[in-house]
């Protein structure tokens, strides 16, 4: 028995690797093009385990797609690769029309065309399952119920629109085609292996150098906040039990500004690491906010729970605390993804704030 992971290599897809070959030995085929949030030690504690097949590759090249699903025979394609990051979608969106788009409109024909060769209970038994976001629904007003599965697509960002386009691509290939897909949308995750452009680990990182906390506009953006580890056993759970053509929304029943968020970082870094220089919160530091920045997010997550029993097992409190123990716990990683190219993001997206 065996998946096919896409994106495997990155934040979300990596902890799910590791997630999985903890529990249970069946392989994993894991195409991840490496991009500049792709990282290889991420999946450091796996080298030599002949249960994770790395490829490195595109989703969007064709005959590898064919090549692998040939040859591995998975039983469920996991999609988790994607580019992922609002502010870098505004300064160059391009790149999320060719990945998130064309890119899953690949791996959708190519899942289908093995898909229909199966036999009928391998058919029967084949999963399409694509993750997705929150913010494909838009921008919720202060008050208003939180985000069903129901609930209207209308997203604001070329981030969000490429994530929506590609929901509706796997809605689409189910309807038409009979592909037993399965959808998940997830609020903001946090945990270890998060790509320091992110809010928490951005804020761990520059705190720990004694650089500014830079917030966007007033902070009062809100967020439902997922540790990533709940996201992973949320998949497990709708992967194994799902129900075909259904979308799940996963949330962490956690709804925090972005500035309490702040806070929250700074009082652990004060407690597990003190600076001679003061409290952290001296480096926060309001900057003007991203053009079409979405104030509210909130995701209800009572149909998962309804349907398959699953609740996240962290509160923020523990998930951050942790989280922030990881990053002091893993310097080598962090200054090792601090490249060139990551420093010249950095200047591109605050420098003129």
């Amino acid at each position: 028995m065996t998946l096919l992971v896409t994106g495997g290599a990155g934040f979300i897809g990596s902890n799910f690797v590791l997630d999985w070959l903890a529990q249970c030995d069946e392989t994993v085929v894991n195409l991840d093009a490496l991009t500049y949030a792709g990282n290889l030690r991420n999946l450091a504690a796996l080298q030599g385990d002949a249960r994770h097949v790395f490829v490195h590759g595109d989703i969007g090249d064709r005959a590898l797609l064919d090549r692998l699903l040939a040859e591995h025979r998975p039983r469920a394609v996991l999609h988790f690769a994607a580019e992922s990051h609002v502010d870098r979608s505004i300064h160059g969106p391009g790149a999320f029309i060719k990945t998130n788009v064309e890119g899953t409109f690949t791996l959708l024909e190519a899942a289908r065309a093995y898909w229909s060769a199966l036999g009928e209970e391998a058919r029967a038994a084949f999963r399409f399952h694509h993750v997705s976001t929150d913010e494909v629904y838009g921008s919720l007003a202060p008050g208003a119920p939180a985000f069903t599965e129901s609930h209207p697509y209308e997203p604001n960002s070329p981030y969000s629109a490429s994530k929506a386009a590609s929901d509706h691509l796997v809605r689409a290939w189910h309807h038409t085609y009979g592909l037993p897909v399965l959808t998940t949308n997830c609020s903001n995750n946090y945990g270890p292996f998060h790509f320091p452009e992110k809010l928490i680990p951005l804020m761990i990182v520059n705190a720990l150098a004694g650089k500014p906390l830079p917030i966007y506009g007033d902070g009062q953006q809100v967020r439902d906040w997922l540790y990533v580890g709940d996201h992973c056993s949320a998949i497990r759970e709708v992967l194994a039990r799902g129900r075909v053509g259904e979308t799940y929304n996963i949330g962490g029943w956690n709804e925090q500004t972005n500035k309490q968020i702040v806070h929250t970082v700074c009082g652990l870094l004060d407690e597990l690491r003190p600076s001679a220089a003061g409290p952290c919160t001296r480096l926060i530091t309001h900057v003007a906010d991203r053009p079409g920045h979405d104030r509210r997010y909130a995701i209800d997550a009572r149909k998962i729970e309804r349907e398959l029993g699953w609740r996240p097992a962290e509160t923020f409190a523990t998930g951050i605390r942790k989280t922030v123990q990881w990053y002091l716990d893993h310097a080598d990683w962090v200054a090792e993804v601090q490249s060139g190219s990551y420093r010249d993001w950095l200047a591109t997206n605050y420098a003129a704030r």
